[in-house]
């Protein structure tokens, strides 16, 4: 599809509609402060992957309710001192894969954190191996409806809580440099990124690509494809329930954590884009609180955004944090 959503002079301006709670950073804190109740436990065991340029640990830590979540943590070889640390979350159905996939930001000298997904990691990629033991009400096939009946029930209050608790489980390994630490995701990672850096205030940067999770009053009404979609398929059938679910999104939409977000921050939109479309992602951009902040538009691009194009802009702008 070509163009569909607003010119980019009216993208440049565009605000959400979407109105934070009032117990917004109150839910937050207590969220937060229940899952420090338990033991980080972070444990990084070494695996041999074949690899001759990155030392690689496979980890598991304890995320949201003490629930045990893994990650691959990724070290240049030859590391003795701290590393600027890159914390990654993966696209919507991913996992974090395989030991020997995604190199580029071990490759470039800095310690790479990537986070699995409960309940994730059988769409695409390497696979995941997380589960999520918390069940929910009827929802809709996917992740976008699991306990969208109140926002304590909410499957991404598990999600954000997780990623929340990798930082603090990736800055707790002594070759990684929590001072330098650095937050980024596409897609579904793009929004957990946003929500990182809204959680986090110590981040030194945040590079959100393409983000989900922004703007659910418009995204869930503008676009037909999955995932958003899969909200309206929940409404369709539980009619009268769209005021319940929208104000459980609130507690969870990427605008509101980005209005509290102050790191140097690198976005990216497509304005094809059909799966988050151009509008949230300026929603949470224009939303985001620090004034060093810049967005990359690829102007014919679907929901690939910028790929090869934007890691190399990745890697260029991240130069000046970490």
């Amino acid at each position: 599809m070509a163009l569909f959503d607003l010119s980019l002079d009216e993208l440049r301006e565009y605000h959400s509609d979407s109105v934070a709670p009032e117990d917004f950073d109150a839910f937050w804190a207590k969220t937060l402060q229940e899952a420090r109740s338990y033991d980080l436990d972070a444990c990084f065991e070494p695996v041999d992957a074949g690899l001759s340029t990155v030392r690689l640990y496979d980890v598991t830590f304890a995320g949201f309710g003490g629930h045990p979540v893994k990650g691959w943590l990724r070290l240049p070889v030859n590391a003795e001192e701290p590393a600027p640390l890159v914390v990654e979350f993966k696209g919507y159905g991913g996992g974090r894969g395989l030991p020997h996939e995604d190199l580029l930001w071990a490759s470039s000298g800095r310690a790479h954190f990537v986070m699995d997904t409960r309940g994730q990691g059988s769409g695409w990629g390497g696979g995941g191996s997380t589960p999520d033991p918390v069940g929910s009400a009827p929802a809709y096939p996917g992740f976008m409806t699991r306990g969208i009946d109140a926002p304590e029930n909410y499957y991404y209050r598990r999600v954000f809580t997780d990623a929340v608790r990798a930082v603090e489980a990736a800055r707790s390994h002594p070759l990684t440099d929590a001072s330098r630490t650095v937050a980024v995701g596409g897609s579904q990672g793009g929004g957990i990124t946003i929500a990182v850096g809204g959680l986090v205030p110590d981040l030194v940067a945040v590079a959100p690509d393409v983000p989900f999770l922004c703007d659910f009053p418009r995204a869930t009404v503008l676009t037909d494809r999955h995932p958003y979609r899969e909200v309206g398929l929940y409404l369709r059938t539980h009619r009268g329930r769209t005021e319940e679910a929208l104000r459980t999104l609130s507690y969870f939409d990427a605008v509101h954590f980005a209005a509290r977000g102050r790191a140097p921050a690198l976005f990216s939109a497509a304005l094809e884009d059909q799966t988050c479309p151009p509008s949230t992602v300026f929603a949470a951009f224009n939303a985001w609180a620090g004034s060093d902040k810049t967005i990359e538009v690829y102007d014919f691009n679907d929901h690939e955004g910028g790929g090869p194009h934007h890691e190399a802009a990745k890697l260029r702008w991240l130069r000046s944090y970490a």
